[in-house]
């Protein structure tokens, strides 16, 4: 009986810390990033963008989410165009870049290169043959799970092939 009555009591404990640790409780993909306390520049660009409600969505979607520090490395004139207030088109284009349709974990791109096609429309070239890059952005952090979908953090803005040596 004693077994049974400590297996209820683990069963007890640690069935509301795994219900909230499930997705579904985490928060879709914005509230999951702002709570992270590493993308505060992200968010800001999101929300900027117009992109929240989209990424607030069903979904899923996968998202590669430079970290403050990524932003901190971009030149202050790419800064300065992105985030100057009439350039909300502009600034979309770039973050949409960085938005897949569909949840990609880190384990569906390990150990091949792939091609996939962007919310923004260009295909961003993934590259787990090695280590999980975007681009030439490394992912930092994988598989941070939201209701909507799933970020990786990466440690570089990544540039839309249009806007690549513009800046």
């Amino acid at each position: 009986m004693t077994v049974l009555r400590k297996l209820i009591a683990a069963i007890v404990v640690a069935l509301p810390m795994a219900v909230l640790q499930s997705p579904a409780w985490a928060g879709d993909i914005v509230d999951v990033a702002s709570k992270a306390g590493n993308f505060t520049t992200l968010i800001k660009a999101i929300k900027q963008a117009g992109l929240e409600e989209t990424l607030k969505g069903d979904g899923p979607f996968t998202l590669f989410a430079p970290t403050d520090e990524a932003f901190a490395k971009v030149p202050e004139r790419l800064l300065q165009a992105l985030f100057h207030l009439p350039n909300k088109d502009g600034l979309a284009f770039v973050l949409k870049y960085h938005v897949l349709s569909g949840k990609m974990l880190s384990k569906d791109l390990a150990g091949k290169m792939h091609n996939i096609k962007t919310l923004q429309g260009d295909e961003l070239a993934i590259d787990a043959t090695n280590e999980l890059m975007a681009d030439k952005a490394k992912i930092v952090k994988a598989d941070i799970a939201a209701s909507n979908g799933v970020i990786h953090a990466v440690d570089t803005l990544i540039l839309p092939p249009d806007l690549r040596g513009s800046f």
